[in-house]
Parts: structure tokens; C-alpha cells; sequence
């Protein structure tokens, strides 16, 4: 009865996870132009089924290939391999080699739960790159960079640390603590994502127009601000399956703490973000409040069963403060285009709620994780996080995907046009007048009214529009009718 029990709240959670895709869609393509929309939802829906298949084929074997089983959902039905080399005397894991398609566990529901749960976790991974490099990524790259990533980049990583991998027994065969504590993904999949983007973004370049000649970074908003607030809400609460849902066990106390400790580092996130753009610019920014409130959710995601309510508040503020921080610096110093965040949220946060489990875990919970005797406590165990090998992937991939022949990104007039002309076809020709902020007037009162284009959203053909005759007293918002 109580293997029933868990086997139904893992797959409610799973459920949870996979309808933040959702939230993913709306998030992204609020963050992104009119006339880059449809490209950018499209991208959120196709890379759901490539995942799945991918994983289904490759990745679950080489993520989980080398576990048994999990106690909490029944005995395993199937056996295990695990590819590992031996370093003094100790097996370090290196892939799982076993459940391939799910042939050898095609009525092992324990497994087939498992696998239904890790699909949507490696699902959220791969999409995060989606909003980084949205407005300027060819289909026909993004669809191979969608089977890299669920059959080899995320599965690998994935292994290493909750496949029974090399970093996860570094407690055993190096003497460090637990090995490599992540409880729910901050590290596996949200730094993952993350440092991806990072690589694709470098690879791909800036969108046409965004950083100009003279230094000055030209402001390319997004065109719907409420759908990217519904799509952070959404996310806010698939979270919770997410988190929770990582005990693998609906009898498992922790989880209480682990959904108060998730809802705590949000809310924190989301006002610390606001409030420092607040006390800079003089201005709330509801946008950074949304990454602020998803960036304390990515840092509390790997320590919410290790650490207690207050610690979980102090991490949500901290990261809030680093994305609001480190989103400026990024795109002005790094010159880096990353048109919602992801870098910032998904990589930057997971780093440091890496870091964090290893500063504030309380030893109230983990006896056993990663079979070791003790609970997990604050600087027992090591935190570190393949980076250079989630970077060296990804960088090795994209820089082969630039090649004359296989270029990721989108040609200058389909960045200058948009891209939902491919996706809407050519029947749907439309006009909608889109809202653009333009820059503050210099010491003169004049700005530069050419640098700011009202777009748009047409499908079948364009041409140049003039720059708006605004007058050097002008308000903060031009609207073209």
C-alpha cells in the first residue's frame, strides 16, 4: 500500500513538473519581441518531444542505467550496469549501461515512474538554453542541439551525481563528506541549463542591432510583461512537485519543509531583485522581480531538505541580489544578449545554491545520501559541480553547429524581420502597433528616437519604417497607431 502511495505522488509531482512547461513558454516568450513569438513558443513545445524520445532511447540508461532500484517504489524487477574505472582501489562511475528504450524494465512500474519523473526534470533543463538564445537560433540546430542534450549532456552529468556516478561517491572513495549533495536538481539541472545557455550564447552572438559601434546597448523589451508574470506564477507552482516531489516518498515529514523553505526562498528572491533595481533606478522593475522570485526557487532547489526556514530565506535573498546584480553585468560588461535571464537565473543561482547546502545544511536530514551513515551537515561535504564539463560539451557542440554549413544562428534579415513567419505560414498576415520604450533625453533633451523602432508584427513582407518624430519633451512610452 505504501509503495502504491509513493509510486502515485511521484507521478502527481511529475505531472506538476512537466505543466511548467507552461510556465517556461510564457515566461520566454513574454521576455521576447512581437514578431519572435510563435518561434520562441514553438521552440518551448518541440523540444518536449524531442526530449522525451531522446531520453527514452539513450538517456535514462545512461543516467539511471547503473541503479537497482528505489526502496520507496518497490523491488527492482531488472538488473543494473554501471561503466565505472577504478582509481585506488575505488569504482568511479562513469555512465549507466542498462534500460536501453526501457526494454529490459517495459513492466517495472517502480522504474517506469522514475522514468516519467526524470524525463520532465531533463525536459526543464533543455529548455532553459531556449530563452537565451531565443530570436536567433536556426530550427534545424536547435532540434539537434534537443538530441544532444536528453542522450548525452544532461544524462552524463546526471549520472555522476544521482546515477551513482564518480561525484556522488567522492565521500566514499575521497573521504569528502557525502560526495556531491544536489537534493533536487540546482546543480543537475538548472546549472546544467544554465552554463549551456552560456556556451550558446557566446557561440550564437548578440541579436542584430543590440550592442552598438560606439559601446551603447540598445534595449529590445519584451512585448508582453503580464504573460511573462502568469508564466513565473505557473512555474512558482509546479516548483512545489518538483522539490516535494524528489523525496520519492508521499511519508517523508521533510516534505513540509521542503515546501515552506521553497516558498520562502522565492518570495525573498523575487523582493530582493525588486528592490535593488528600486534603489538604482529609482523604478520597480516587475520583470527582474520574476527572475528574482524563479532565481531563489534555482538556489533553494539543490539544500530545501537540508536547511531550515531561515536559511532558506537568507539564500532566496542573496540570489536575488545576484541576478539583479550580475544581469547588468552580463550584458554591459560581458556584452553577453540573453533576452530573459536564463544565464543569471538558471546557471548563476544553481551555482550558488550548490554552494549554499554546503554553508547552512542544519544535519537534520540525509542519513544514508549516497550511502553513507551520518546526516548531511553545513561544510561536511563537498559542493562542487562539473562546470568545466557541462561548459566543454556544450562549447564543443555550438562552435561545430557554426560551421558555413550548419550555422545555429538565424540570418540578419530573419532577425531583422523576426521569425514567426515560419511558424505562422504564409496566410496569416497581421499588424499589431507594439509599445517601445525609448531612452531618456540627454543633457540637452534630445534622445536618439532612430536607435528605438516600433515594430511590426507582420508576416508577409516588411520594409523600413522612419524613426519616430518624437518631440525632445516626449513621454517615457512612443506608441505608433
Amino acid at each position: 500500500m505504501e509503495q502504491s502511495l509513493n509510486l502515485a505522488w511521484v507521478l502527481i509531482a511529475g505531472f506538476l513538473v512537466m505543466f511548467m512547461q507552461v510556465g517556461f513558454a510564457m515566461v520566454e516568450t513574454g521576455f521576447t519581441r512581437a514578431k519572435n513569438a510563435v518561434n520562441t513558443m514553438g521552440m518551448n513545445l518541440i523540444i518536449y518531444p524531442i526530449g522525451v524520445l531522446g531520453f527514452w532511447l539513450v538517456g535514462y540508461a545512461l543516467m539511471l542505467g547503473g541503479v537497482r532500484e528505489w526502496p520507496a517504489l518497490g523491488a527492482a524487477v531488472a538488473g543494473e550496469h554501471e561503466v565505472a574505472i577504478q582509481v585506488g582501489g575505488h569504482l568511479l562511475g562513469l555512465f549507466g549501461a542498462a534500460k536501453f528504450a526501457l526494454v529490459s524494465v517495459a513492466h517495472d512500474p517502480s522504474s517506469l515512474a522514475m522514468f516519467l519523473f526524470s524525463t520532465v526534470f531533463m525536459d526543464t533543463a533543455a529548455t532553459i538554453p531556449t530563452g537565451a538564445m531565443a530570436e536567433r537560433w536556426r530550427f534545424a540546430s536547435f532540434i539537434v542541439y534537443g538530441l544532444f542534450m536528453s542522450m548525452f549532456l544532461y544524462p552524463l552529468y546526471g549520472n555522476w551525481v544521482w546515477g551513482g556516478g564518480w561525484l556522488a561517491t567522492l565521500g566514499v572513495s575521497a573521504g569528502l563528506g557525502h560526495g556531491h549533495v544536489d537534493f533536487a536538481g540546482s546543480t543537475v539541472v538548472h546549472m546544467t541549463g544554465g552554463v549551456t545557455a552560456l556556451a550558446g550564447t557566446l557561440a550564437l552572438g548578440p541579436r542584430a542591432g543590440k550592442f552598438r559601434r560606439d559601446g551603447t546597448v540598445l534595449a529590445m523589451p519584451g512585448h508582453n510583461l503580464p504573460m511573462t508574470v502568469a508564466g513565473t506564477l505557473i512555474l512558482a507552482f509546479g516548483w512545489f512537485g518538483f522539490n516535494a516531489g524528489s523525496t520519492l516518498s508521499a511519508s517523508d515529514p521533510r516534505i513540509a519543509t521542503i515546501a515552506v523553505n521553497s516558498m520562502l526562498a522565492s518570495a525573498t528572491g523575487a523582493l530582493a531583485a525588486l528592490f535593488y533595481v528600486w534603489s538604482s533606478l529609482r523604478k520597480p522593475d516587475i520583470g527582474m522581480a520574476c527572475n528574482g522570485l524563479l532565481g531563489g526557487l534555482v538556489s533553494i532547489t539543490g539544500c530545501c531538505a537540508f536547511v531550515a526556514p531561515a536559511a532558506a530565506a537568507l539564500i532566496g535573498t542573496v540570489a536575488g541580489l545576484l541576478i539583479a546584480s550580475s544581469v547588468v553585468l552580463l550584458e554591459h560588461r560581458l556584452r553577453l544578449d540573453d533576452p530573459v535571464g536564463a544565464i543569471s537565473v538558471h546557471g548563476l543561482c544553481g551555482t550558488w545554491g550548490a554552494i549554499a547546502l554546503g554553508l547552512f545544511a542544519d544535519g537534520t536530514y540525509g542519513s544514508g545520501w549516497n550511502e553513507l551513515v551520518g546526516r548531511v551537515l553545513f561544510l561536511s561535504g563537498t559542493c562542487r559541480s562539473s562546470v568545466r564539463n557541462a561548459w566543454a560539451s556544450s562549447r564543443i557542440w555550438y562552435s561545430s553547429s557554426r560551421s558555413p554549413t550548419a550555422s545555429s544562428a538565424c540570418s540578419t534579415g530573419s532577425s531583422g524581420t523576426g521569425s514567426n513567419r515560419r511558424w505562422s505560414g504564409p496566410g496569416s498576415t497581421r499588424w499589431r502597433w507594439v509599445p517601445t520604450r525609448i531612452p531618456a533625453p540627454d543633457a540637452h533633451g534630445r534622445a536618439d528616437c532612430a536607435a528605438v523602432r516600433v515594430e511590426a508584427d507582420m508576416v508577409r513582407g516588411s520594409r523600413p519604417w522612419p524613426a519616430c518624430p518624437c518631440r525632445p519633451a516626449f513621454p517615457s512610452t512612443c506608441w505608433r497607431a
